[in-house]
């Protein structure tokens, strides 16, 4: 009788808080609806004539009693308008196959993450699927959106360049290559790419942590000289003073050969760089790239004060609520608190270039 009456004040206590039906609170506390019903009326019941006797001689005189009765009137009007509506969405849901609290939830998480794709999407889902005991898969979803023109489209434009390389130059080993992180701050990888804005591009500049694919430095600015690059690795050094035996590499980009940026990497980060012209030496920053301006910000910007404002929440979006394949589904925040391997959920289809050697560290 106890387990019964917990069980009873629960359910209308989530029914009060809204976002759940009478029908899904039957089908998670396995009752009739008719009991769920029950149980609610009857809460109402006793909430008003507490109310009621509680109200006092002359209660019922003036204009503060008169506003309590005009607002009890609304609470009751719109109580019964939900209930009318979640009443209308399970008919929908269950007899037509009209997907509309699914198709709420996904708009409700692309609101920030605006070309997440299905994966992530039915990973995030996940907690909505049990509060409303809806069951969808993966490939399931997929058809749900691409039933209704959800999917993201790829974006497909032409992009100036940013890399102009120091060939010429002294020539730095790629010791990214086929090193494994275990841990956070062992492997900085750094890129930049343009952002389009009215006036023409501005130039972003990326520094992630290759272990956690955390954001930990970035900058944007208005030319490719070496202030932004600079920029984003102050930022990430300040942020991680804990960085013993730390990497850091890039493409052979003539920024990062300048003398301002040498001069923050200092002796005691060993400098790597890509041994040519290949975008598979540095994939991890490309990847990073890739998200950033294909989910999570627009193709371009009026301005670059907006630019700026967009990438700020763009890279918190980023690092803070995005999860990510290649680190068994965490957010680049969570990861970066880890250590150990992380288990990667995603298949390779097609055989990887392979590298024989590796350079000394």
């Amino acid at each position: 009788m106890k387990q019964e009456e917990e069980m009873r004040r629960e359910a209308v206590e989530r029914y009060g808080r809204g976002g759940v039906s009478m029908r899904e609170l039957a089908r998670i506390y396995r009752v009739s609806a008719s009991t769920v019903h029950r149980w609610i009326r009857g809460r109402e019941a006793g909430a008003g004539s507490a109310t009621g006797s509680s109200a006092g001689p002359g209660a019922g005189h003036g204009s503060g009693s008169a506003e309590v009765r005009r607002l009890r009137k609304e609470l009751e009007e719109a109580r019964l308008y939900n209930e009318l509506l979640n009443a209308m969405i399970d008919i929908a849901e269950d007899r037509f196959e009209v997907p509309i609290r699914k198709k709420q939830e996904v708009g409700r998480l692309r609101k920030e993450q605006k070309r997440i794709g299905v994966r992530k999407l039915h990973h995030m889902m996940s907690g909505f699927a049990r509060e409303h005991s809806v069951e969808i898969g993966r490939d399931a979803l997929y058809d749900l959106l691409r039933e209704h023109s959800m999917l993201v489209r790829k974006r497909r434009r032409r992009s100036p360049r940013t890399t102009f390389s120091g060939l010429w130059m002294k020539s730095f080993p790629n010791l990214a290559k086929g090193f494994e992180p275990t841990r956070c701050n062992q492997l900085w990888v750094s890129d930049i790419t343009y952002i389009r804005v009215r006036e023409g591009f501005a130039y972003l500049s990326l520094i992630t942590d290759a272990y956690s694919r955390k954001i930990v430095g970035y900058c944007l600015s208005e030319d490719l000289t070496a202030r932004g690059p600079a920029a984003a690795l102050r930022m990430a050094l300040r942020d991680n003073p804990e960085r013993e035996g730390l990497i850091h590499h890039s493409d052979r980009g003539l920024q990062y050969y300048s003398s301002r940026y040498m001069k923050l990497i200092g002796k005691q980060i060993r400098v790597s760089m890509s041994e040519k012209s290949d975008p598979l030496e540095n994939a991890i920053a490309e990847r990073v790239n890739g998200i950033l301006k294909q989910e999570l910000l627009r193709t371009s910007f009026k301005s670059f004060s907006e630019a700026a404002r967009q990438i700020d929440q763009a890279v918190n979006t980023y690092n803070h609520l995005r999860p990510h394949l290649s680190i068994d589904m965490l957010t680049p925040a969570e990861a970066h608190a880890k250590t150990g391997e992380l288990k990667k959920r995603w298949k390779k289809y097609y055989p990887a270039k392979t590298f024989h050697s590796q350079a000394a560290a």
